[in-house]
């Protein structure tokens, strides 16, 4: 018996998550072998986004959800595994679309950092200016 999965790539910054999710799962959630509360850490803010996408379909009990994650730090892989993971159940399928895309859950978010100068500090930051 072959178990059908469900695969969904989110980016967010520098971060790329691939996802894979398994109907008929207990809610067991893996990101990078390890379990997501382990990985995330203590912030409740990071812990409701990551499953953002399941608890609004309602759907955090009946899918297993293994993840891997690579790049960036944790908020850009959070938003990167919540992205994929609503990218994966449009492929379940495509009649969730309207309510993740007005959760604003399917859009990539565009912000990353801005490059270095030459000539100055940082981004935006510059050496101190002597009038003499």
């Amino acid at each position: 018996m072959t178990t059908q999965y469900y695969w969904g790539t989110g980016r967010r910054k520098t971060a790329v998550a691939r996802v894979r999710l398994r109907p008929q799962g207990e809610g067991k959630v893996l990101v990078n072998k390890r379990e997501w509360q382990d990985y995330v850490g203590g912030s409740r803010r990071l812990q409701a986004d990551l499953l953002a996408p399941l608890r609004l379909l309602g759907f955090d009990a009946n899918y297993d959800v293994f993840v891997s994650v690579r790049g960036g730090g944790i908020h850009g892989q959070v938003g990167a595994i919540r992205h994929g993971i609503a990218r994966a159940l449009l492929e379940v399928d495509p009649a969730f679309r309207q309510k993740l895309k007005a959760a604003g859950h399917l859009t990539r978010d565009p912000r990353m950092k801005e490059r270095k100068k030459y000539g100055q500090k940082k981004a935006r930051k510059r050496f101190q200016f002597s009038k003499r």
